[in-house]
């Protein structure tokens, strides 16, 4: 009884802990480049997801940048303000990685196998496509935490 008291209790402690590790991801990103943030927010399904929050530049020739290089001829049109790029991430704790998830790159249209994870640092977020299920075959990008652009 004192066994699973303890169990229970531990339990009970170490969930708010668990749960706030996983939600580190969730805030304003700001892309290697520079051109772009993305909000990671963490949603009713209870997994992590992304998008484009604001733009250096936002606008081509006068209009909206369009999604022009996706393969779907019936997105190609869609804006890239508000795009979606990450989805359906969960957070792995024995790992501490954020996994299982894909990213689109509307620089080619393309979507990626990818996982998420932070060094010492949690203002910096690894990010690594990849293909054919293999995480070595591969790239890596680093976003930088910060704030809300458009407040």
């Amino acid at each position: 009884m004192k066994k699973l008291f303890f169990f229970l209790a531990l339990l009970f402690i170490a969930a708010p802990y668990l749960s706030a590790q996983a939600g580190k991801v969730v805030g304003f990103w700001l892309t290697e480049k520079g051109t772009s943030q993305v909000e990671i927010y963490k949603a009713t399904d209870g997994k992590y997801y992304g998008k484009i929050s604001w733009l250096e530049e936002p606008n081509e020739d006068g209009k909206p940048k369009v999604d022009e290089e996706n393969p779907d001829p019936a997105l190609k049109k869609r804006p890239v303000m508000g795009l979606s790029l990450l989805y359906e991430f969960e957070y792995d704790k024995k790992d501490k990685e954020w996994v299982n998830g894909s990213i689109y790159d509307p620089d080619n249209g393309k979507t990626y196998d990818c996982f998420m994870w932070f060094d010492s640092d949690d203002s910096v977020l690894n990010i690594k496509g990849f293909v054919m299920g293999i995480r070595f075959l591969g790239r890596t990008t680093t976003w930088k935490r910060e704030n809300d652009r458009n407040k």
